[in-house]
């Protein structure tokens, strides 16, 4: 039954080396107990137990460590950076046309729900497909 856990730990570390993702690297681990075992008695059902437990246990020790290891931060997008941001109508936005924006540099095709003059101050709420949708920005006195 050796050959057997043998056989089975090379596939599974063989499974984990081909995938990106940690997906069978515990079950090698339980393999490899499980192999330790068969050399220690012939109990088949022993070995079975034992590959079950070691997996279970090497995966929730394991787990927390590769999940915070795997956290990543999320960096902005060029897209998602404008959103918020306070952009100036560079082409006048009515209500069933396009107008245009520049935001950060950039001119951006825009669409409001209500018209806005050319030179007025705009906040980008969103992004639909390549356009923005924006609102005037009030000046405060």
């Amino acid at each position: 039954m050796t050959e057997v856990w043998f056989l089975l730990f090379l596939a599974l570390l063989f499974l984990e080396l081909i995938t990106i993702n940690l997906v069978s690297i515990w079950f090698a681990i339980g393999a490899v107990a499980s192999l330790i075992t068969a050399s220690l008695t012939d109990n088949v059902m022993i070995q079975i137990i034992v590959f079950i437990l070691v997996s279970i246990i090497a995966l929730l020790i394991t787990k927390p460590i590769v999940k915070k290891l795997r956290k990543r931060e999320i960096t902005p997008t060029n897209l998602d950076r404008v959103i918020g941001k306070i952009g100036v109508v560079t082409k006048g936005i009515s209500k069933n046309s396009y107008g245009e924006v520049k935001v950060e540099g950039s001119i951006w095709t825009a669409k409001a729900e209500k018209k806005i003059k050319e030179k007025s101050q705009v906040k980008v709420l969103k992004i639909e497909g390549v356009k923005l949708l924006v609102e005037e920005v009030k000046e405060e006195k």
